[in-house]
C-alpha cells in the first residue's frame, strides 16, 4: 500500500510539473527605488487597532523604516517640517484619501494546476488581491521548479509574491522511505536544496516522529494534512509533540479536543473559505 501511494505521489508531481508554465522574465512596473515614500495615507496596521493617519510611510531596501504621523494634537493639522525628505533616486506616491494595510500571506496556495496551467496568471491574481507572500504546500510542480520561481521573485525577475516552498515529504526520493534514518536523510537533503519547510500527509509513526523532529532541529517550518486513513495511529497531537508548526484542513483533531489543542503550542489553519479554483 505504501509503495502504491509513493508511486501515485510521484505521478501526480510529474503531471503537475508538466502542465504549469513558469512566469516569464519580463520587466513590469516601476522600481525598485532607493527610497519610496507613501504620503498622506490612512494606515491599517493589522494589529486590530483602529485606523490611524494620515501618515507618511518610508520604505528602503524592501522594508518599512519609518512611519511619520502628520496630525498634531488637533486632528487634520499637519506640519511639513516633520515630513520625511525624498532622497535622490527615490519615489513618492500621493495617497491622500487612500488606505494602506499589510500584504496578505496565503498560507495554502498552490501554483497552478488543471484550472490554471500558467504560473503568471496565478501570481498576478494573488497580487491583484493583495497577497504578497504565498506558502506553497507540497511544491507539486517539483522542488526545483518552485525554488526557481522563488529565487526569481526575490530578485524581481518575475512579477510574483514572495514564495515559501514547502515540499511534500518524500518527494524526489528514489525509493519509499521506510526507516527513521531514511526520513532524517531526506529532511536534510530537502533543507540543502533550499526549501523552507515540509508538507506532510502521514506516514508510519516512527517515520513521522523522526522526520518532524529532524526538521525542527534544522529550523524549517512544517505543515500537515493528517490524512483521515492514518489518524488512528498518528494525529495532530503526536505531530505537535514532535515539533510540527502548523496543521491544515482541521484533519487529525476532533472538535471536542480544541481546548487541549490550543494549549499544545501548535498554530493551526482552519480553512473555512475554500477557494473555488485549485490554485
Amino acid at each position: 500500500m505504501r509503495k502504491i501511494l509513493f508511486i501515485l505521489g510521484l505521478c501526480v508531481t510529474t503531471l503537475l510539473h508538466a502542465q504549469v508554465t513558469k512566469a516569464p522574465e519580463v520587466k513590469e512596473g516601476d522600481g525598485p527605488y532607493t527610497q519610496l515614500i507613501i504620503r498622506g495615507v490612512m494606515l491599517i496596521d493589522g494589529t486590530g487597532a483602529p485606523t490611524v493617519g494620515p501618515v507618511d510611510i518610508v520604505v528602503k531596501q524592501n522594508r518599512i523604516i519609518n512611519i511619520v504621523s502628520l496630525g498634531l494634537p488637533t486632528p487634520g493639522m499637519a506640519s511639513d517640517s516633520r515630513r520625511p525628505k525624498l532622497e535622490v533616486g527615490g519615489k513618492e506616491l500621493n495617497c491622500e484619501g487612500m488606505y494602506l494595510m499589510p500584504g496578505f500571506i496565503d498560507m495554502h496556495g498552490h501554483i497552478g494546476g488543471g484550472q490554471a496551467p500558467n504560473a503568471e496568471y496565478v501570481f498576478k491574481l494573488w497580487m491583484a488581491h493583495g497577497v504578497t507572500t504565498v506558502r506553497e504546500p507540497g511544491s507539486g510542480n517539483g522542488v526545483d521548479w518552485v525554488l526557481d520561481q522563488k529565487n526569481k521573485s526575490s530578485k524581481n525577475l518575475i512579477t510574483a509574491p514572495r514564495i515559501k516552498a514547502y515540499v511534500g515529504f518524500g518527494s524526489g526520493s528514489k525509493e519509499p522511505i521506510r526507516t527513521p534514518e531514511q526520513a532524517r536523510a531526506w529532511v536534510n537533503e530537502n533543507k540543502n536544496k533550499g526549501a523552507d519547510g515540509i508538507k506532510f500527509f502521514g506516514a508510519a509513526p516512527e517515520i513521522m516522529d523522526a522526520a518532524i523532529r529532524e526538521n525542527k532541529r534544522l529550523g524549517l517550518g512544517s505543515a500537515s494534512h493528517h490524512a483521515q486513513l492514518g489518524v488512528a495511529r498518528w494525529n495532530v497531537f503526536n505531530s505537535a509533540k514532535a515539533g510540527l508548526t502548523s496543521m491544515e484542513h482541521w484533519y487529525g483533531v476532533a472538535r471536542g479536543d480544541v481546548r487541549k489543542f490550543n494549549h499544545s503550542g501548535l498554530s493551526f489553519i482552519v480553512q473555512l473559505l475554500e477557494r473555488t479554483a485549485s490554485f
